[in-house]
């Protein structure tokens, strides 16, 4: 089985094995005790904080661990509005964030403060003069992922930083993609980050906080973490988080030249194997391992099962993989297609020959789900051409009404138009997206008795 899927979780690096299984016989004892097994266990927490510190590029004392990402990046950013409170209750967040931070900011807005999201280009990146026309005197933080958990691209954290720095407003970055291919470069003020991503045991985070910020722990507090991170320290999956993060940085130069040849060979010959293809993200500025794909008149999920029949476990931030049956919010934001989204994020060590095996099998899994769909094998008119169609597609969802949408396209002359009733939200992003792909006049959204009507005008 090929496991393409490191960017949701990294397999268990060999390191973190050891030191997790060494720690959890010297570990186990309370760190805050003055006997010998108190004493052994705080030595333990002390090397891992202080490894770990190296590794981010701070000191011991402003790192916490957290019992999760998740957990540092809520921490994070509830403790540095509630330390900025008397500037104001302004946050700024990207279009693309983690649904971590997503979720922070409607509790945020919920509790009575306002939000600025960002928006990103097709390629998911911010722009650094939209952070800081977004800026105000009532702005207490700014948060901005390193790299995108969905599309692989990274963002100018160093840039958006500076010009936070400028306005008096300490940035947020969520490191969690990024931060074991190496240290967040610019002025950032608070960082956060989980240990499974990079190999690291589930369960454990990280969050920084520089000296100089405020912060105020929000909820009940203790003594232990400085106050940021109450509850018993789970000191073996600390130790092994702080090894992995050590091992895998000793071979990220090595191993990322190495990774990035093997995405962008998915990336050029996925569009050559297989037809109605659009490859997303940026093509230089990304993570070394990632690279993501959306097929046309393709079912994400049945994709994603037919791939791991095929023995690949990859995933998907298609419509169709949600239960919520609503596009991912990132793909959302860069107004790409959602159908069929495919994202293959390599650990380290993938081998050459299950990239090319990926290679091989994919055309002819996506040939056989589109054929399952009814997905049209060409673009031959039909005899009969009328100026105006419309397309029933109410109740249908993703990839049906964009299928149905191919089928009658050439039924209408050039300056034409196809209008396609629908009420899968996805159909609002995946319609201008075949637009674009095709190279078509999306004319726009409706309204109609039932959904929404997708008028689309042929050019061509």
């Amino acid at each position: 089985m090929a496991y393409f899927d490191a960017a949701s979780s990294a397999p268990l690096h060999p390191v973190a094995r050891q030191a997790l299984l060494a720690a959890l016989d010297e570990g186990w004892a309370d760190p805050a005790r003055l006997y010998r097994e108190g004493r052994r266990a705080r030595l333990l927490l002390d090397a891992a904080r202080e490894a770990a510190a190296e590794a981010v590029g701070c000191r011991a004392d402003e790192l916490t661990f957290t019992s999760s990402g998740t957990r540092a990046v809520h921490s994070g950013i509830a403790g540095a509005l509630a330390g900025r409170r008397r500037v104001g209750r302004h946050l700024i967040v990207s279009e693309v964030e983690h649904s971590s931070v997503l979720h922070s900011a409607e509790a945020h807005e919920a509790d009575g403060g306002s939000v600025t999201r960002v928006p990103v280009d097709r390629q998911g990146t911010v722009a650094v003069d939209s952070y800081e026309a977004a800026l105000r005197e009532d702005t207490a933080l700014a948060c901005l992922q390193s790299a995108n958990h969905e599309v692989g691209t990274e963002q100018p954290v160093a840039e958006v930083a500076a010009v936070c720095r400028a306005a008096g407003v300490p940035l947020l970055v969520d490191a969690a993609q990024s931060l074991g291919w190496g240290p967040v470069g610019g002025d950032w003020s608070l960082l956060t980050a989980s240990a499974h991503k990079w190999g690291g045991p589930s369960g454990t985070g990280l969050l920084v906080v520089r000296k100089g910020v405020r912060f105020a722990p929000r909820g009940p507090v203790d003594e232990r973490e400085s106050g940021r991170a109450a509850g018993f320290e789970n000191i073996p999956a600390i130790v092994a988080a702080a090894a992995a993060l050590r091992a895998v940085r000793a071979e990220a130069a090595e191993e990322a030249v190495r990774l990035r040849e093997l995405t962008e060979r998915i990336r050029a010959r996925v569009p050559r194997l297989v037809p109605d293809v659009e490859v997303v993200g940026d093509p230089v500025c990304r993570l070394p391992g990632v690279v993501t794909f959306s097929c046309l008149y393709v079912d994400g999920e049945t994709l994603l099962h037919e791939l791991d029949r095929e023995g690949f476990s990859v995933s998907s931030g298609s419509s169709c993989t949600s239960s919520t049956l609503t596009p991912s919010h990132v793909l959302r934001a860069m107004g790409v297609l959602s159908e069929g989204n495919v994202r293959v994020s390599l650990p380290g060590g993938t081998p050459e020959e299950e990239v090319e095996r990926f290679l091989a099998v994919l055309p002819g899994v996506v040939a056989q789900v589109r054929e399952k769909l009814g997905a049209p094998a060409g673009a031959a008119p039909a005899a009969v051409r009328e100026d105006a169609l419309v397309v029933d597609a109410l109740g249908r969802r993703c990839p049906i009404p964009v299928i149905e949408l191919a089928k009658v396209f050439g039924n209408v002359p050039v300056g034409g138009t196809v209008r396609v009733l629908s009420d899968d939200e996805a159909a609002r992003l995946d319609i201008p997206a075949w637009c674009e792909m095709r190279g078509q006049e999306y004319v726009g959204e409706e309204p109609a008795d039932e959904g929404s009507a997708y008028v689309v005008r042929r050019v061509s």
